[in-house]
Formats: C-alpha cells, structure tokens, sequence
C-alpha cells in the first residue's frame, strides 16, 4: 500500500494557469499510475484536504478540475483514499518534532513526511527543480543522548511529478505490495513468531542465532514494522548484483553505516566467531527501533545481527 506524500512546496509558486493546470494533469496521471500498481491500496496524503488544495497562488484546485480534461482524472483522483495532515499517517503518539527536512534549504514538510514512512513524494512540476524522479534532501534530528546537538545528514527520497517517473519505480512498487507476504505479516502477534517464519518469508537473508532472543523480546507494536523493514531489505537484495553494485543494494528504505562515533557499539560474534562490524542499519517505527546488519558480498546477502531498541539509548 504505497503512500503518496504531496509536496506542499511545489503549490506555491507563481507560475501562469496553463503551466499550473498540465503540471497538475501530469501529477494526477503519476498518482493513477501508482494506484494502478496497487489497486484499491494507495493512499494520498497532503497538508490539507484535496479538494481544498491552492495549486500556486491564486490558483485553486477547482480551476483545474472545471476544465473540460480534467474530469475523468479528477473522478479518479476520488476514489484513492485521501489522508490529511501528515501526522494522521504516522504511528499513535509519534510526531517527529524532532527532525526537520529541508530542499535547497526550505523546510518540505511532506517530503519529510515520506521519507519517515518510506513513501513517495509527488509534486507538480512547474519548478524544474521538481521534475525528478529522486530528490535530495537535509534531515536535521535533534539527538537524545547526553551531548545534545543535532545530526545532518543527506538522504533521498522517491519522487513522481509524472508517469514517466513512476516507471522507474515500477519494482519498488510492485515488490512493496506482495499480497501474501503482507497477510503473512498481519497475522503475527510476536516477534517469535516472525523467527520461526524467517525462512519462508525472507529467504534471501541470514541472521545470527543471537538474533532470535532479540525477535523473542520484540514489543507486538514492532513486528509488523520489523517484518516490513525485512521485507524491504529482502526485495533490495534480490535486486543486489555485487558486481555492478559493488558497495550496497539499492535499498528500498532508509539504509545507511553507522557513525564512527557509535561503531563501538556494532560488533558481534558472526557464524564463524569472529568478530566483526554490523554497523549497516535502518529504523523502524515507534521509534527508537533499530536494526543491524552487514553485507555478505560473496553470497549475495545481508547477515543480521540485531534487532531492537537503538543501541546505547
């Protein structure tokens, strides 16, 4: 079920009503696109209801849907599901106050927003910044040990302003909406369960045996957000050739080496005793959820060393 996040940004410009319009035209054909991937499933989320939406300044969303083209996309633009503000998707209790996205510098709160949900941005292309299938953005989070201070780092998120770029995110998609594995992972109640169903779920990926006792101690409000992360890191590796990708997968998340600062805390004994680093990672929800890994080039891979709460919090 891919949630799409509208990038309020790119409704703001002053551009003229033609330009305005086919922009928005283009986006309705990305999002139709998307839906037609995942049927009934897709989600749009925006700062504000739909049909309240300023396409620029001055320029109300009912502009365009009076159009004479406009009319069939706009009844279909109806019938996804429509979710607004950005908090409604995220976990009860979670706000993300904490953490600020920026584009060239201004804050882009649903870019932000789908990046934390590991979504797809769409914005109208009347900026030629915004006629991309990938943007870059800055996350400053602010940290919570005792140092204090702030972390910036660079990330990139899915994007679509047209359906040319939906094609390039085709697999992503379709990987992401494997009906069975889905259900699978909606009826487990434990993390033990999710153990004892690795295999047949994520068979592509290795874990340590001292996992399991961190599967056994999840929280149920993990299971399903670690069941997805496995999912994604399942599909990036069944995608991985180490040869043309000679660092990582493209993942289909938020992955990325940890600080030097905190490797200390990511060694541990693999299958053979040794020690060695995990210190590839990523989140999952409610925070502060993490999971650690390293890349098994020779076997085509990803061995997991641990899951649970971010180590050293």
């Amino acid at each position: 079920m891919p949630q799409l996040f509208l990038n309020e940004r790119s409704c703001e410009s002053t551009a003229g009503p033609d330009r305005v319009n086919r922009a928005m035209t283009e986006l309705v054909k990305a999002v139709v696109a998307v839906a037609r991937e995942d049927g009934a499933g897709t989600v749009l989320v925006a700062r504000e209801p739909v049909n309240a939406l300023q396409l620029a300044v001055g320029h109300p969303i009912g502009k365009w849907i009076g159009l004479p083209t406009s009319r069939d996309l706009w009844r279909r633009l109806l019938l996804l599901q429509a979710k607004w503000p950005h908090r409604a998707v995220f976990p009860e209790g979670e706000t993300y106050s904490d953490v600020e996205y920026r584009h060239d510098g201004v804050p882009v709160e649903g870019l932000g927003a789908a990046h934390l949900t590991g979504g797809l941005g769409v914005s109208l292309a009347v900026e030629p910044h915004w006629h991309a299938d990938r943007l870059a953005l800055v996350r400053e989070e602010l940290l919570d040990d005792e140092d204090g201070g702030s972390e910036v780092r660079d990330v990139e998120i899915r994007h679509a302003a047209t359906p040319e770029h939906v094609e390039s995110h085709r697999h992503w998609l379709r990987s992401g909406t494997d009906t069975a594995r889905q259900e699978a992972l909606g009826a487990l109640r434990s993390g033990a369960e999710l153990w004892e169903r690795r295999a047949e779920l994520f068979p592509l990926l290795q874990f340590l045996p001292l996992a399991r006792q961190n599967f056994a101690e999840l929280p149920e409000v993990w299971v399903r957000p670690v069941g997805e992360r496995l999912g994604e890191l399942q599909d990036a590796v069944s995608a991985w050739d180490p040869v043309r990708q000679p660092i990582a997968p493209q993942w289909r998340s938020d992955v990325r080496t940890e600080f030097e600062s905190r490797r200390r805390l990511c060694w541990f004994p693999d299958l053979d005793g040794e020690h060695r680093l995990f210190d590839w990672h990523c989140e999952f929800l409610p925070k502060p959820g993490r999971m650690h890994f390293r890349l098994v080039h020779e076997e085509r891979t990803l061995r997991i060393a641990y899951v649970g709460r971010k180590r050293g919090v």
